[in-house]
């Protein structure tokens, strides 16, 4: 069939090719070229056409274009490029028999000047006879005669007015099915061209063709490939490690970006909306239905450029409660499987994190805190057996990592695991030794909805080349039954959710696909041929591991366990501090860092910032310097609590920095929430001087507990000057009291007062005084004295010198006599001697 618009050569003078026209052309083409001017076709007036191969711009969403606009900056095409075609929609996808495709789409004038004589038609071309044929008429650029095709036969082409430069104009061509008259079984490329003139080339040309893929199956084949379709539910971390203090322990997010995905439209609202009704399983990071399970309960947000307290009131509250009960419908029957806790980088930890103590353990840990989020919050059971490494790019180490966790099966991709001795995709379960296996998804169906597909045509292309793509693996070997997973990315956009959907929904159409589920793909026989050996470390993208999260990062989280554990001993309602941090320190090593170094590293100082600061909180009161006096007295030394919570199980230590100076044992400490608690020490002090005393607080397995409190001690004891004096002082009091006591031993007893007085003698002495001469003492006083007058010479002499003995005794210088009692001592009476 003759087509005018295929012929790019200018007509020569009336139609022949004269020498002058072809000088005249031939300068023209000159002089572009000198210009830089990319205009090669037309040289030769009876040349063949041949097609530039400069980039045409990507297309748009699969919608109609209404009102013509012009683009703010384009660049200017010329040729078969003089014009942009989106093919918007292809309905059906999937055609059968009898039915009538529909093709919308726009076209833009992309050049710099007006298109006239504008005629638009469709192409069919011819099959595509593999996959990598259906990816290189993908990628090609501009019309090529030949191999985009001949117009579809009969009256379906239709006439445009005159198109201005950077004007669009949408289209809507219908073509009944059997006038394609497609052949046999396989993909056709499906195009739609348009042709016109424009002011320097007054002649029918191709200006422009957009092109699609047709996947043709007259019927349902008897070996139909079972297909396992991954449907992810995955964010970034949202949830940081702080809560407040009531008794909710309401959450605090960095941002409120949750809450636009969760709400009408948003990408999450999106995936739950349009999975619901499609047969996939279901692939979930438990954290995020904990951040909705947060959010649906109320939820503080971090006000952007405030303090680390400084929160606002979240907005999502009704958004998250509607998608937790939309969600949980939607799973209710369906396969789940449960990704550990925050969706760990599988690939980082194997590379740089392994060597990390405790680093595999938390591995283990996130996987049974995921299993428990899942069965809490969607009240179903979850699979955790399968493992998904970053974009399925696995080595040997990836999948000893991601099977020390007890998952057994690891879902990789075909790219990574590339096959070398089958000329077909096999099925994607292959054992891998220790009862594990490999499910190799496929990479071209994994990635099929990959990039912007919010431009003009990119949905409706990915959808096409999917469902061609699917066909053609099918094709491949049609006597065999293989098993297919398709493991896209993890966090698609609207756009590629919509995508997704419609080429999900565009093979549940055809036939030669059936779905089935991740476990029925794990468990279905391998192919013999199909490579079981993984690629050692080296053979990892380098292009993936300048994403992965650095050595440093592990330990930072190794660092922030350990300071978390010492924490969580002291307490007395650990359960409230535990839960936060573990999930904030399982988020810190996600998937979500990919890419995003400087996030990464600023959410990782966030959580071990607030661990400082709540382990901070207990500290001991800076003690000013202090003096004792004398060799013994008491230190104390105060703990603040400032936490709700009381803690118990500090150990209270001090050291002097020396030896004369014991400042006591250890103490325990228990301190109620928000008080004080006050421990004395009792020091002694061998010597005098100046001594530094440490205080350091301890947890009860040894590890130091905040930071040392150093304080000066000033030993200041009696001097031996001041002892000496005051000793001698003593003793000289001691002394005094002994003369005194012997004295008045010596002077005897004190007379009776009640005595009678005793009479004086003949020759004027007393009676019974001084020494006897034997009759003295016998003779009566009153028988010689008739008058009874005691005085007189004898008398005053004797009582002077008994007056003078007694002073003398007083004195210390009388003899050293005593005068003896007459009477003798009654029984029981003490006898001074």
């Amino acid at each position: 069939m003759a087509e005018a618009a295929e012929s790019q050569a200018p007509p020569g003078p009336r139609g022949t090719a004269g020498p002058k026209g072809t000088n005249r052309w031939r300068r023209r083409a000159t002089v572009l070229l000198l210009s830089a001017i990319p205009v090669l076709a037309g040289v030769l007036p009876t040349a063949a056409p041949t097609a530039s191969a400069a980039p045409a711009a990507p297309a748009t969403a699969a919608t109609k274009a209404t009102a013509p606009t012009a683009p703010a900056a384009r660049s200017t095409g010329t040729g078969s490029r003089s014009t942009r075609i989106s093919v918007n929609e292809v309905t059906p996808s999937v055609p059968e028999r009898g039915d009538t495709l529909t093709l919308s789409g726009t076209v833009t004038n992309t050049s710099n000047t007006t298109l006239t004589h504008l005629r638009l038609a469709p192409r069919i071309g011819p099959t595509l006879s593999s996959r990598s044929a259906i990816d290189q008429a993908a990628r090609r650029k501009g019309y090529l005669s030949g191999a985009d095709g001949t117009e579809v036969a009969g009256d379906h082409a239709v006439r445009l007015s005159g198109l201005a430069s950077g004007v669009s104009r949408s289209f809507t061509l219908k073509i009944p099915v059997s006038d394609l008259h497609l052949g046999a079984d396989g993909v056709y490329q499906l195009g739609v061209s348009l042709s016109g003139r424009t002011r320097n080339r007054p002649y029918d040309q191709v200006l422009g063709i957009g092109r699609t893929f047709l996947p043709w199956q007259k019927k349902a084949s008897g070996h139909r490939t079972r297909l396992t379709y991954l449907w992810p539910l995955i964010s970034t971390p949202h949830v940081t490690a702080r809560t407040r203090s009531d008794k909710q322990q309401t959450r605090v997010f960095r941002d409120d970006k949750l809450a636009k995905e969760l709400a009408p439209g948003g990408r999450l609202q999106q995936m739950l909306e349009l999975g619901k009704d499609l047969n996939v399983t279901w692939v979930i990071d438990p954290d995020l239905l904990a951040s909705v399970d947060f959010m649906a309960r109320g939820y503080r947000v971090h006000r952007p450029g405030g303090g680390p307290d400084d929160t606002v009131a979240g907005r999502g509250q009704e958004h998250a409660k509607r998608w937790l009960d939309e969600l949980q419908e939607a799973v209710r029957g369906k396969e789940v499987v449960a990704l550990p806790f925050a969706d760990p980088d599988l690939a980082s930890l194997a590379h740089r994190g392994t060597h990390i103590r405790g680093a595999l353990s938390s591995l283990g840990q996130a996987t049974t805190l995921g299993r428990e989020t899942v069965e809490t919050v969607l009240h179903v059971k979850p699979s955790t057996d399968f493992a998904w490494p970053y974009k399925g790019a696995v080595d040997s180490s990836i999948v000893d990592v991601a099977t020390s966790a007890g998952a057994h099966n690891v879902i990789a991709r075909s790219d990574s695991v590339r096959e070398t001795g089958l000329s077909y995709s096999p099925t994607a379960a292959r054992p891998i030794g220790s009862g594990n296996t490999a499910l190799v998804a496929d990479a071209p169906l994994s990635r099929a909805f990959e990039g912007d597909l919010s431009r003009a045509g990119a949905s409706s292309l990915a959808v096409q080349r999917f469902a061609a793509q699917s066909l053609a693996l099918s094709r491949q070997a049609p006597s065999r039954t293989r098993s297919v997973v398709v493991a896209p990315q993890r966090m698609p956009t609207v756009s590629q959710a919509q995508a997704m959907a419609a080429g999900i929904k565009a093979l549940g159409r055809s036939g030669w696909t059936a779905p089935s589920s991740l476990a029925d793909a794990a468990q279905a026989k391998p192919d013999p041929g199909a490579r079981r050996r993984m690629p050692g470390p080296s053979s990892y993208p380098a292009s993936l591991r300048r994403t992965e999260l650095p050595t440093a990062a592990f330990e930072q989280v190794r660092k922030t366990k350990d300071g978390l554990d010492d924490f969580t001993q002291i307490l007395s309602q650990a359960d409230r501090v535990m839960p936060p941090f573990t999930a904030a320190i399982d988020r810190e090593v996600s998937n979500a860092w990919r890419g995003e170094g400087r996030a990464a590293q600023s959410y990782r100082n966030a959580v071990e910032s607030y661990l400082l600061e709540l382990r901070g909180a207990v500290k001991l009161i800076k003690k000013s310097d202090i003096t004792l006096s004398g060799r013994e007295a008491t230190i104390p030394v105060t703990v603040q609590n400032n936490l709700a919570q009381g803690v118990d199980g500090l150990v209270l230590e001090l050291r002097s920095s020396r030896v004369g100076l014991d400042v006591g044992d250890s103490k325990r400490v228990k301190v109620d929430g928000e008080h004080t608690q006050s421990l004395k020490f009792d020091t002694t002090a061998k010597n005098n001087g100046r001594a530094y005393v440490y205080a350091q607080l301890y947890t009860e397995d040894g590890e130091r507990y905040g930071k040392v409190m150093k304080f000066q001690v000033n030993v200041t004891s009696i001097t031996s000057t001041v002892l000496l004096v005051i000793a001698g002082g003593v003793l000289l009091i001691v002394l005094a009291g002994i003369r005194m006591y012997t004295q008045r031993k010596r002077s005897g007893p004190a007379p009776d007062p009640d005595a009678p007085l005793e009479q004086p003698d003949g020759d004027g002495s007393k009676g019974g005084s001084g020494e006897s001469d034997g009759s003295a003492g016998e003779d009566d006083p009153e028988a010689d004295d008739p008058d009874g007058d005691a005085d007189g010479p004898g008398g005053d002499a004797a009582e002077s010198a008994a007056a003078e003995d007694s002073a003398d005794t007083a004195h210390g210088d009388g003899d050293d006599t005593e005068r003896e009692n007459d009477n003798p001592p009654a029984a029981g009476e003490k006898v001074d001697r």
